[in-house]
């Protein structure tokens, strides 16, 4: 007898099954905690949809379904060239500005969905595909997003047949070997140039001094935090959303420890922060800020950097996962490029036919070169 998967659509947490927690375990992405702050601080321009999938009255799975109005933002970045940016914004608004997303964009990698061991995973694709073709709101694209090259593989069946295989800029990880107990021995790992690179960024720094800051100091310190963000959003080559202001204090709020916003410092004045948010064996970077000209003048993102892989070491992580930015100094660093994959399909048909040669001009290029900073 054929497995029948049904599915339930929520917006509030507090509508979700007792269980949800337990199905999601495997990512905290899809859990209740993170899902308030979903609930409580997205972009203006996100609505988020929880996912429930049953077989008879048994949760099998869940997921994340993100609908994006585009339209709603000023530009997609500001830092190309103005006629580049101009022809980015005019294609958007009118062919692609309103998307529906299974997975969630502020994050990188497989946050989509997660499943019970005994749950028929391409029943529960089956089902997410179908949930989404017969959404009630029209959207201009529908894409599943961020999956490596083994997780892809469940998604080769009819129902995705005629979808578009896209891979974007690729995720920046940075693996941290068994054998290093301290900042040191990472250091002794590097060749000589990689070396100097990291004693000439700590002597800039060597004024900087940083802090980890509780809720109540989040609270107090949340308009420079929040200033010191859209500097850095403002001035990347794309954007899809920008954060509201509560959204770091409501991340404290209710991820608690697993939640890091480290402050830096010059002479008591609040010049730059990292998030980072604790993921079981990985440490997966969040949103960051910083003052330009301190940036510049104490190499305060290479110190930010070296920073987390300090922290990523002492505490036993095994991984650091860094996101899509900067991938040239964060090469530089020893992180690799993970590419991730995902499938999209547009809602006309002649659109969908040619998006082959229309995502090039929606997705900005990125020319980088790749580092080996180890010994050989």
């Amino acid at each position: 007898m054929s497995t029948i998967y049904t599915h339930q659509l929520f917006t509030k947490t507090a509508e979700l099954p007792d269980n949800w927690d337990q199905v999601a375990q495997s990512c905290i992405f899809l859990q209740k905690c993170y899902l308030q702050i979903l609930e409580e601080s997205s972009p203006e321009n996100m609505l988020n949809t929880f996912l429930g999938i049953f077989e008879g009255e048994k949760l099998m799975a869940t997921a994340l379904i993100q609908e994006i109005d585009l339209a709603l933002l000023p530009s997609f970045g500001e830092r190309d060239h103005a006629i580049k940016t101009a022809l980015r914004n005019i294609l958007f608004k009118q062919f692609a500005s309103k998307l529906l997303l299974v997975g969630n964009n502020m994050l990188s990698g497989q946050n989509a969905y997660t499943c019970l061991p005994d749950a028929d995973e391409s029943k529960v694709i089956e089902k997410l595909r179908e949930v989404v073709e017969f959404w009630p709101k029209k959207n201009h694209l529908t894409i599943f997003k961020d999956f490596t090259e083994s997780q892809i593989q469940a998604f080769q069946i009819p129902a995705f047949q005629t979808d578009f295989p896209f891979s974007s800029q690729p995720n920046m990880v940075f693996e941290i070997k068994s054998i290093w107990q301290k900042e040191e021995d990472y250091v002794a790992d590097l060749s000589k140039k990689y070396r100097d690179q990291f004693k000439r960024c700590r002597k800039k720094g060597a004024e900087i001094s940083t802090k980890e800051l509780n809720y109540e100091e989040i609270l107090q310190a949340e308009e420079t935090i929040y200033d010191l963000y859209l500097h850095v959003a403002k001035n990347a080559p794309f954007n899809t959303f920008i954060l509201p202001k509560k959204h770091f204090s409501s991340f404290k709020k209710h991820l608690g420890s697993e939640f890091i916003l480290r402050g830096y410092y010059l002479k008591n004045q609040l010049v730059g922060f990292t998030t980072v948010i604790r993921h079981g064996k990985e440490l997966e970077t969040y949103f960051l800020g910083y003052d330009e000209k301190i940036q510049r003048e104490k190499m305060l993102y290479l110190n930010m950097l070296y920073d987390l892989i300090n922290c990523g070491i002492i505490q036993g992580f095994e991984r650091i996962i860094l996101g899509r930015t900067a991938l040239e100094i964060k090469s530089s660093i020893g992180a690799k490029a993970v590419r991730l994959k995902g499938l999209m399909r547009h809602r006309f048909g002649m659109i969908h036919t040619n998006l082959s040669w229309i995502f090039p001009l929606l997705e900005p290029a990125t020319t980088w070169i790749e580092r080996h900073p180890y010994k050989d």
